[in-house]
């Protein structure tokens, strides 16, 4: 019944978006950053969510199969309007705003989006994403800023905690994150942020089965501030940021916390996103896609909140099979695969296998615990056939019993 309901609010969403003409390409609600190239080429032979729903409300039978792009420094608006699901949030109805525009003719497209969202937990979900290109892609700046209101549990520290220990907690969120990136030559980017995160009013129900709970031997707080900067270094070849089919994309943020800028205590980390894609088989349309993604504490000790954990990264990609936040710790370790093939030869459905595994320390200075391995396998509808953009359908299962549905805008990675 939920997907039910998903499927038909993604029917009707191009009617409830604002007209586009020409020179325009509906956006979505991740993933439209600094990489997005959309091919000037002949889409007539492909299909997307547009093209029947345009079929089917165009009375003279015609459908307009042009390839479109933002052209020129003039915004392009959408509001998309839809209903969804994860484990975290159970049925959520969202309310995505984005604005695509080019500074000038030679920079590449910048975004700036939001994905407003009420929840079945009763959480509040504001972010808004933005990465904006100067004149030439001299530099690329980088917002994630977020509001929410978030009831969600934890499971204890460590990849060998266990589902039964469940503890429901609640907080409020607000972050505050903007890197600058310059060209230092070719595709490689280097640059400085700031980093701010504040959680408060936070409260724990406690174990099920009247244990004392891993945050409160960790140290509970009400409130807590990480604030620091960050050193950060890109590499993006992808021929396709959204939906990339070959290339090599590679990023490297170092983050240090300072009790003189705010900071509850003095931490440092290290992320490290590694991505590679190739045609398999190459002759085909087909992608075999590998991710490693490596979050780890250096030194200090970090906010419960503030450390490593699935689902927790930038875009809540990973740890799929397994509800955000079920394993947490000073160090996290993450592979993933993924075979992303077509079902049908217009482009309009796809399906995905994948693989992952991850495994987690516990508190700062103990060693990585058991890997736990995710599997499962999706459906992808074209959404936009122009940025390749796919709704995701995705069901996952994980160890302990842990299986459910994963549902968003645009490829996991």
């Amino acid at each position: 019944m939920k997907l039910t309901l998903l499927l038909i609010a993604i029917l009707l969403l191009p009617l409830l978006i604002q007209a586009q003409d020409k020179s325009t390409v509906p956006l979505t609600r991740r993933r439209m950053n600094d990489t997005l190239v959309v091919a000037q080429q002949d889409t007539s032979a492909q299909k997307d969510l547009y093209d029947v729903i345009r079929s089917v409300f165009n009375k003279k039978g015609t459908v307009d199969n042009k390839a479109t792009t933002v052209i020129g420094s003039k915004p392009v608006f959408s509001v998309l309007p839809a209903v969804g699901y994860t484990l975290q949030t159970k049925l959520a109805v969202t309310l995505s705003g984005n604005i695509a525009f080019r500074v000038s003719d030679n920079s590449r497209i910048s975004t700036i989006s939001s994905n407003a969202a009420y929840t079945q937990n009763k959480q509040i979900i504001i972010p808004l994403q933005s990465n904006i290109w100067t004149a030439g892609n001299k530099f690329n700046f980088i917002g994630d800023f977020k509001y929410y209101k978030y009831p969600q549990s934890t499971f204890g520290l460590g990849s060998n905690s266990r589902s039964a220990n469940e503890n429901p907690m609640d907080y409020t969120l607000f972050r505050f994150h903007e890197t600058i990136l310059t060209r230092i030559t070719g595709n490689l980017y280097g640059g400085a942020g700031f980093i701010y995160d504040n959680h408060f009013n936070i409260t724990e129900t406690g174990n099920a089965d009247g244990s004392v709970s891993d945050y409160t031997l960790y140290g509970p707080e009400t409130s807590t501030v990480s604030s620091g900067i960050t050193l950060n270094a890109l590499v993006d070849m992808r021929d396709n940021s959204i939906n990339p089919t070959r290339g090599f994309y590679g990023a490297v943020q170092y983050r240090n916390n300072k009790t003189f800028l705010g900071s509850t205590s003095a931490w440092s980390s290290l992320i490290i996103d590694v991505r590679k894609y190739y045609r398999f088989p190459a002759s085909s349309h087909n992608v075999i896609a590998f991710w490693s993604y490596n979050w780890v504490v250096l030194n200090g000790k970090p906010p419960y909140l503030d450390l490593p954990a699935n689902t927790w990264d930038q875009y809540n990609g990973t740890g799929r099979g397994y509800i955000q936040g079920r394993f947490r710790g000073a160090q996290m370790v993450y592979l993933e695969s993924e075979y992303r093939y077509h079902i049908t030869k217009n482009g309009l459905l796809g399906g995905v296998a994948f693989f992952n595994a991850e495994s987690f320390s516990a508190a700062p200075g103990s060693p990585l615990q058991k890997v736990q391995p995710g599997y499962g396998a999706g459906l992808r509808i074209k959404l936009n056939k122009v940025s390749k953009t796919n709704i995701a359908i995705d069901y996952g299962m994980g160890n302990q019993g842990s299986k459910g549905v994963f549902v968003t805008v645009g490829e996991i990675f």
